[in-house]
Formats: structure tokens, sequence, C-alpha cells
């Protein structure tokens, strides 16, 4: 126990609690039963943070809190000791007070024991700050110190971190992942520990992972947890590792490759698909570094090589199609020409689409952000490509198929079929977005026309 005051005061403010939150404790309390809000919805509160879910813990067991609710109570996992009542169209789960037996997976216990006490259940979990309870008056229980922790802005495991990161590895990357969203430090035994227990991830199923990690990507401190803790993060995706310290030698970079991903990673919005993109836009850069005879660095064919690691790093961690697509297509792009003339971004258009040559032009912002000072000058060149985007768009310029004048049940009237109907419009499209022809019914027909004739 970090502290001898296991009860806080009363009156937290919990104002924002849902009504089947408040009906769920005050059911549970009119049987007899204690019952309290536990977790990430507490320490979301005394954040003054809208929490993304509420849990509840009783000391009822789960028959009893399947007793008390009847037919709007389903055990989704007895032997957790959780029950889920729905009402009202809402769910709230409720988990009796427990004791976790001993993990063989580093990931869940082997079995539970029930509880009638809950500082036994809190002690149980991972950081001091998710292992408080607040009930319905707003009492709080804080054996931990968790409040405290709260006001310094650290993180720290409850007891001793290397057999909560034993039990369970994820909370590895959910520890990094509160301290980059959070905006917190990290507590310099839990941090020694989240270093030393790095491997035990390889334990960890890809999916899990995938979500804690563009979690944290989104995170205030990202940039601050991956410079820190990329021997973690090396663990899933050692193709990061030998960016970190790799000189550019050039004179556009005022940073190594590592430093200049954090900083471009920092310059784009909290978005996981632009802060993945960020963060893998160089990976391939180690991999082709040549020196002239001047001793010039350059990266001769970087962006497919990011490309390929891109792919390959996503897959492997089990990402969705469009979500890995789209941030290999943006690293394959993100170091690519597009010339500041309408042509030149209606080609981009169509070649993107709207959304994604937006997302590419903040990425080229934010890539030429974490350049030397002295060659940010591109920013104005940036700024004129996306000026003429938003002109383009707002005129509802054509750039793709969907918006041409004909179609396919056009070009079939005139008597073409199969394969040739796609060469047709794309080649029409072509001219279109090429300033060639204008995007009018008479004048593409006309077109067809000749080129049949």
């Amino acid at each position: 126990m970090k502290n001898g005051n296991a009860t806080g005061k009363r009156g937290e403010k919990m104002t924002d609690m849902p009504k089947i939150v408040r009906q769920v404790l005050t059911a549970l309390e009119s049987a007899g039963y204690e019952a309290w809000c536990v977790g990430g919805c507490v320490r979301d509160t005394l954040l003054s943070r809208h929490p993304g879910d509420w849990d509840v813990t009783t000391n009822a067991l789960p028959e009893e809190t399947l007793a008390v609710f009847g037919d709007r109570a389903f055990p989704t996992g007895l032997q957790h000791g959780t029950v889920t009542v729905r009402m009202e169209h809402q769910a709230v789960e409720i988990t009796t007070y427990r004791v976790d037996g001993e993990y063989h997976d580093h990931r869940r216990p082997e079995h539970v024991t029930f509880t009638r006490s809950l500082e036994e259940d809190l002690a149980r979990r991972d950081f001091t700050v998710n292992a408080m309870a607040l009930d319905l008056r707003g009492e709080l229980r804080d054996p931990f110190g968790g409040r405290e922790d709260l006001k310094r802005g650290v993180l720290c495991c409850v007891g001793d971190p290397d057999r909560r990161f034993e039990e369970d590895a994820l909370r590895i990357l959910r520890g990094l992942r509160f301290t980059a969203v959070l905006g917190f430090s990290v507590d310099p035994a839990t941090g020694a520990s989240i270093h030393y227990h790095r491997e035990l991830l390889r334990d960890i199923a890809a999916e899990r992972i995938q979500v804690e990690l563009f979690k944290l990507l989104c995170g205030v401190r990202a940039a601050e947890v991956l410079r820190e803790y990329v021997d973690v993060i090396g663990v899933f995706w050692p193709e990061l590792l030998p960016m970190v310290g790799f000189d550019q030698r050039n004179r556009h970079h005022c940073y190594d490759v590592w430093e200049h991903t954090l900083h471009a990673l920092e310059a784009v919005p909290a978005d996981p698909v632009l802060r993945c993109t960020m963060l893998l836009h160089d990976s391939g850069k180690p991999a082709c570094f040549t020196v002239d005879e001047k001793g010039n660095g350059h990266f001769y064919g970087h962006p497919e090589i990011s490309r390929d690691l891109a792919d390959g790093m996503l897959r492997r961690l089990k990402c969705g199609t469009e979500f890995r697509e789209t941030v290999v297509r943006l690293v394959a792009w993100h170091d690519r020409d597009i010339p500041r003339t309408d042509r030149g971004l209606r080609r981009a258009l169509r070649a993107l689409g709207q959304e994604d040559l937006g997302r590419l032009i903040d990425v080229k912002r934010a890539d030429n952000l974490a350049q030397a000072p002295e060659f940010r000058s591109t920013q104005a060149e940036i700024d004129k490509a996306e000026t003429i985007m938003e002109r383009l768009l707002s005129e509802n310029a054509c750039f793709s198929l969907r918006q041409l004048a004909v179609n396919g049940r056009d070009l079939m009237k005139l008597g073409l079929s199969g394969p040739a109907v796609g060469r047709t419009l794309a080649a029409l499209l072509d001219q279109v977005v090429d300033g060639e022809l204008p995007n009018e019914r008479t004048a593409l027909l006309k077109w067809i026309g000749k080129r049949k004739s």
C-alpha cells in the first residue's frame, strides 16, 4: 500500500455517470451488496475526462448478481465473475471482487478466487491510477495512492512492477499507451521493468498489440514515449531499430532518421493513419544509404523500400486491409513531387482520391517541418498545392470515372463492349483530367466517335 488512507473523501464529481450505471449501483446496494465504479472510468472522472466505458465491481457473487437483475442479466464470463446487465439498449459489465491465480501465459490467470474485499480486488490491478473505486455517493477508495499519482502525472504499477508485467505482458504496452495519451511520466521502477520485460510481448496476440500501439501513436506524448521506449516497440517492429541514431549526412536534415521521424509524427494530426504513416515513411532509409564523392548522404529509392517494409509490418500486426493499403500508399507517395498546377493536382486526385490527397498534403507538410529550418520554405509550395486542390474540389472538377459526363451504358449504345468499355472510359478520364477535353457529354461522345472512325 502506498499510503494508509484507503478511503477518500466523499463528494467526487459524479454528475456525468450514465443513468444505467446509477441504476445498477442502486439495485445492488438495495439488495444489500457493495457496488463501486472501478478502473478507467474513475481515473477519467477524476481527470475531468469523459469515460469511454463504465465498469462496476461488487461483493455479490455472480449468481447473486444474476438474481438481483433477473432477465436483464446475462452470464458473459462467469469463470471470471463477470455478468452483463442490459437495460434501455445499454449494457454494463459487473464483476465480482476477485483475486487472480497463477499466470502461465503472461496474459490471463489460470483461475480466479472470489473475495468479499474490495481492497484485495484493487490489489490485482495494473496501475495505481486504475486501482481506484468510486461509489454512488462519490466516496473514493484509493488504497494505492492512485489519486496522488494522477495529480503528479505519474504512471506507477500497483505493487511490484516485475510481477505485474510477468502476469500480463500486454500491460507493458498499456502502460506506454496511458503515458502517451494522458501525458504522464513513468515511475522509474515501472519504466525500468517495462524495458526489462519487453521480450514478453512476443507472447501477446498481434491484434492486441495493434490496438494498444495505435492508441499510443495518437497520444499527446507519443513521440516522447517512442523515443524513450523504442526498444519495446522494436520487439514486434524491429525494422524501426536501424533508424535510431542513423546520421543522414545531408544538409536538408538536422536530425538523424529516427529523430526526423518523431518530429514528423508530432507534426501531423492525431489520426492513426497519419501517425502510422509518419512512423514508417522513412523506415527504408538505412537500407539504401549511399554517400557521394563530396560526402553527402543519399537515400535513393527509400520510398519504395519503406513502402514494402510498412506493408510487411502492418500485415504482421493483422491490420485491416483498408488501413494497411492507405498507409502503404501514403508512404509510397510521401516523397513524390506533385506539380502545383491544375493538371498536376487533378492527376493526384485521380490517383489518390480526395481523402488520401488531403492526407498526403498533411504528410508532406509534416515531413518538411521535420527537416533543417532553412529548408522549410517548401511549406509555401505545399500550401499552394492545397489551395489548388480545394479550388478544384469547389469547382467539382472531374477526377474519377463516376464524375464523367458519360458512362458505360452510353459507350455500349455506340457499339462498344467488353474490356473496350473500360479502356475507353479510362482514356476519356485521362483527357478530361489533363484538360484536353471538357467534361461535357457532347464533347466526350464526339471524341469517342472520332476514335472509332
